[in-house]
């Protein structure tokens, strides 16, 4: 009985993975879009002093622009959203793959080869290069330098 519990509750856990709650009221949590699409009537348009239009004409112009910015951003996410969201979720899927499959395990497989590498070259530096570099220092040791201030 414990054990089908736990198999039950398992499965409710994966699903919930798939079918998680989505915040509704804060849609970019994660702030991605705070500078880029923030436009505003007045970010676009405006009049400086001594050119003023007609009040009815400002008014109704800012009501224009906010109402079809608004419903065209809804008929457009209502068209091509769920579309593109298929695109977007196959392309990072995609990434994810080739990452996963291929980008990982290359790597991997690079860094095992060239740690063996890595031994060869290190043994290869010791053995001929530490002797004569140690018998160079040795030679160098004894140069003393001595500097004279002539007039």
């Amino acid at each position: 009985m414990a054990e089908e519990r736990s198999q039950l509750e398992e499965r409710i856990i994966i699903k919930d993975l798939h079918t998680k709650e989505i915040d509704l009221v804060n849609r970019d949590p994660k702030h991605i879009n705070e500078d880029v699409v923030k436009v505003d009537f007045e970010d676009v348009i405006a009049e400086p002093v001594g050119t003023y239009s007609f009040d009815g004409i400002w008014k109704t112009s800012y009501t224009t622009f906010t109402v079809s910015k608004y419903w065209c951003y809804r008929l457009l996410s209502a068209v091509l959203g769920i579309p593109l969201a298929v695109v977007w979720g196959f392309l990072f899927a995609l990434i994810s793959f080739c990452h996963i499959w291929a980008v990982v395990p290359c790597i991997k497989s690079y860094l095992i080869e060239i740690q063996c590498v890595s031994r060869i070259y290190s043994l290869c530096i010791h053995t001929f290069c530490d002797p004569l570099f140690e018998a160079l220092s040795k030679i160098c040791s004894n140069v003393r330098v001595a500097l004279r201030k002539e007039i």
